[in-house]
């Protein structure tokens, strides 16, 4: 169930879809406001022409009134105003709207026509300007155009004159405007959303098409992929593909190099338990010296013993390049970690009469903090030690060595002996794989100090070869060698928060 949901939840997202709903959501959500804003400006449209007629029975309404005695003698408001025939058949001929008419005079007296229109606002413009408003009379909604009349009395004595008509006509005309200006989009858009479906899928076909060309590609193949023929869009894309194959070929290339060099150094130890071996059953077939059995089982030891410590070390370089291993960090006990190492090899050095020693704090807890794996840091002070064993003569010295930085900064492990040395032009090269400094007749596999490399890389620690100054116990001059690995140190931890009281 666990993993049902968490398939779900990490649910592969389309990108031909995702791309489509980001261009057509737009597009769905703008129509509407399409068909609002096309009904806004359609009511214009239909009420300019309306308007222009509207307000020209107002003036004729106007020019009515001055033909009529009263109004030069100022009686307007005094008695019934009467419009001739033609003005009010002029006012009765539309047979869809209806139309009143009102006439005021300045102190807005009705002075004929409907009373049911209201006044229009205090302010009043220029004479005979013809002005519009909407406005609702007998509970219908009207358009009213309306201006005023100026006379000789001046400006406070003015008529007014208003015409009003209801809006069906202007409806009707927006209507039929909506209707053309929508009714083609209900095909547009269908057919606009197609053509984007279809110009998307011709614009992700080379992805298709990239797709299929690696996916017939043979699994060892890890050449480049051509960028000429892929949008400009992918190509830092297939740019990042072909660094990725170029490192991983690379670093398929260095474990076969490995692998090749591995198998190599095996054959060495396993051929000589061969050889041994046979010598021993052809002595005890012929029944030969037991001596010579002997020292055939002495050799068969040793290169077993050889191909144990091959083994190790390839297991050890196993370790330090598992990336899995290195993010599961915790403190080292460094100090610790070099007494042990140190005590552990004591036997051997008693053995080939080196003096093997450790110059440093004992453990505190106050000592500097390294955060790592304590196993592959304990793996990298053994092969140190194991690597200056090796090369130093009888009568030698060994010395490991730890020195915390007084500012809590770094800490120095130190490994020195007096052997014969690393020439300056190999200090490099002796940290790849099986690879021995010139003018040795050491028999040791080469991955120590690669070994050492890698756990140091993994712990963001540097390490450095130089020239020994020690001095051999039994005086003369030794060149030796010192390996000096930095350790960053890590701030101390959190002291633990108080309980609440």
């Amino acid at each position: 169930m666990g993993a049902n949901s968490l398939t779900d939840r990490h649910e592969q997202r389309s990108l031909f879809g995702e791309i489509l709903d980001w261009m057509l959501a737009p597009l769905l959500l703008l129509w509407p406001m399409s068909v609002a804003l096309t009904w806004l400006v359609a009511q214009g449209i239909a009420s300019r022409p309306y308007d222009r007629e509207l307000g020209q029975l107002a003036h004729s309404v106007a020019r009515e009134m001055r033909t009529d005695p009263a109004f030069d003698r100022g009686l307007v408001g005094r008695h019934d105003l009467r419009l001739d025939e033609p003005t009010a058949a002029l006012l009765r001929s539309d047979d869809v709207d209806r139309i009143w008419f009102q006439v005021r005079n300045a102190q807005g007296d009705l002075a004929g026509g409907d009373p049911e229109l209201d006044a229009p606002p205090d302010e009043r413009a220029a004479a005979d300007e013809v002005q519009f408003r909407d406005d609702t009379v007998h509970n219908d909604s009207v358009r009213v155009a309306y201006l005023w009349v100026g006379t000789t009395a001046g400006a406070n004595s003015g008529v007014l004159v208003q015409v009003a008509e209801t809006m069906d006509k202007r409806s009707r005309l927006a209507t039929e405007i909506i209707k053309g200006v929508i009714l083609p989009q209900f095909v547009i858009l269908p057919l606009a959303v197609l053509l984007v479906w279809f110009a998307l899928a011709r614009g992700i076909a080379p992805l298709n098409t990239l797709q299929q060309r690696i996916r017939r590609r043979q699994s060892q193949d890890l050449s480049p992929i051509d960028e000429h023929d892929v949008p400009e869009e992918v190509a830092p894309l297939v740019r990042s593909i072909n660094d990725l194959l170029a490192r991983l070929d690379q670093t398929m290339g260095s474990q076969k190099h490995f692998l090749a060099d591995a198998a190599h150094q095996m054959k060495t130890p396993l051929a000589g338990l061969r050889m041994q071996a046979e010598l021993a059953q052809r002595e005890i077939d012929a029944g030969g010296d037991p001596q010579a059995v002997k020292r055939s089982l002495k050799q068969i030891a040793r290169s077993s013993q050889s191909a144990a410590h091959l083994v190790n070390q390839l297991l050890a370089m196993a370790r330090a390049e598992d990336s899995e291993q290195a993010r599961r960090q915790q403190d080292v006990p460094l100090i610790k970690l070099a007494r042990e190492v140190v005590r552990d090899f004591v036997p051997r050095a008693m053995d080939k009469r080196i003096d093997l020693g450790y110059e440093g704090p004992d453990a505190d807890p106050a000592a500097p903090r390294v955060v790592g794996q304590p196993v592959l840091v304990r793996e990298l002070i053994r092969n140190l030690v194991d690597n200056a064993l090796q090369y130093t003569p009888a009568g030698g010295t060994v010395t490991v060595r730890l020195m915390p930085d007084p500012y809590g900064q770094v800490i120095l492990l130190q490994v020195e002996d007096t052997g014969p040395g690393i020439p300056e032009a190999e200090r490099e090269q002796v940290f790849q794989p099986f690879y021995r400094a010139l003018g040795t007749d050491v028999d040791g596999s080469g991955l120590g100090l690669a070994i050492v490399k890698e756990i140091a890389d993994k712990h963001a620690a540097t390490v450095a070869i130089t020239s020994s100054t020690a001095v051999p116990a039994h005086g003369g001059h030794a060149h030796g060698a010192l390996f000096t690995v930095r350790f960053s140190c890590a701030p101390p931890p959190a002291p633990p928060a108080a309980a609440p009281m």
